[in-house]
């Protein structure tokens, strides 16, 4: 019994012990969950305050930061970097709010602008093509009527002249329109070189031949001669007329003039008087009655 007895008081002693270890690993296990307890709220703490400062300051979630993935290995050497980015941002002044807005309604102004310039220079390229075809048919028909009114020039020249020759000529054949045009004429038994070596009447009438001529390439209903023959003697005024009167077929000419050939050789005339001061009065007289009445011709 003695010895049963002290082994269950040996027993006790080793539970005992065991009990106050147990107890003294529940305190210090306590005390460590209460410690860890205290550092888990100053992380979560910490947390909310690092997730509200990277949305005040970054406008970014958690979750979006973290896909960002980025990894800062120099912690000293990136807050350097951001207070330099901080800085450059603030240099830049305020920030316009409206600057999306106003972006959009720019650039949408930009698209139909760009828009329109595109038409305009499809039309541009379109009309200069029309202007290189209208030129190109311009010159056709210019060469072909040049040449029909230089051949009818030379003809009247030796007519109105009684001999001679003349032509036109174009100072550049490869830009016959935009080219200047020289007139080369020499009256019969004279040798020039330059047209401005003949006589005023022999200008005058080399002008009025190159009329005739134009005339009668592009035949017009009717022609005002202002007196064009002023400047010619009395047997190239007899020439000038007859040669009116040999182009009234295709055009109706009316000549004011005071030249006594040109008159005569007229169908109708009319002249303008004052018998009383302030009051014109018209006269019409036709030619070829007033020659029958006085007997000048059948």
């Amino acid at each position: 019994m003695i010895r049963r007895r002290e082994e269950f008081e040996t027993s006790v002693s080793q539970l005992r012990v065991r009990e106050r270890e147990k107890s003294d690993e529940k305190e210090r296990l306590s005390a460590e969950s209460v410690r860890l307890e205290e550092k888990r709220d100053a992380l979560e703490k910490e947390r909310d305050s690092t997730e509200k400062k990277l949305f005040e300051e970054y406008n970014l979630t958690r979750r979006e930061a973290a896909a960002l993935e980025i990894r800062i290995e120099n912690i000293t050497e990136a807050s350097r970097e951001l207070s330099s980015i901080r800085a450059k941002i603030k240099a830049l002044g305020s920030v316009n709010v409206g600057a999306v807005d106003e972006y959009k309604e720019v650039s949408e102004r930009y698209a139909f602008l760009s828009g329109q310039l595109e038409d305009s220079e499809k039309s541009k390229a379109e009309l200069l093509r029309l202007i290189d075809e209208l030129t190109s048919e311009m010159a056709k028909r210019f060469a072909l009527k040049f040449k029909e009114i230089n051949d009818r020039f030379g003809e009247t020249f030796e007519h109105l002249f009684g001999g001679g020759k003349a032509e036109l000529v174009l100072e550049d054949e490869n830009n016959a329109l935009e080219c200047g045009i020289e007139i080369k004429a020499q009256p019969p038994g004279k040798n020039v070189k330059a047209i401005s070596l003949l006589s005023g009447g022999e200008k005058g009438l080399c002008a009025i031949a190159l009329i005739f001529a134009i005339l009668k390439v592009n035949p017009s209903p009717f022609c005002i001669f202002d007196e064009v023959e002023a400047a010619l003697d009395e047997v190239n005024v007899v020439r000038f007329a007859e040669y009116v009167n040999s182009m009234t077929d295709r055009t109706q000419f009316i000549l004011i003039t005071h030249r006594r050939g040109s008159m005569e050789a007229s169908d109708v005339m009319y002249g303008v008087t004052m018998q009383e001061r302030g009051v014109s009065k018209l006269l019409e007289m036709r030619t070829s009655e007033t020659a029958k009445m006085i007997g000048i011709e059948s």
